[in-house]
């Protein structure tokens, strides 16, 4: 009984240690994401923050406003 039982721990450890790799790899899909998402949408927003005015004051001169 105790080798069965010494048998169904390593196994259990096992899965449990495919689990955690899984887990880890999940977790780095996510961190790459949100730091492509923020790479994509955030800095071009900040971008603009600085660009607009410089292109609004250059268009309104343009058509003489």
């Amino acid at each position: 009984m105790d080798q069965e039982l010494q048998q169904r721990f390593d196994a259990l450890e096992k899965k449990v240690d495919e689990v955690f790799v899984s887990a880890e790899k999940t977790r780095m899909y996510f961190l790459w994401t949100m730091i492509i998402t923020v790479a994509a949408v955030v800095l071009p927003i900040i971008g603009l923050l600085f660009t607009l005015p410089t292109i609004i004051s250059g268009y309104s001169a343009a058509l003489g406003l």
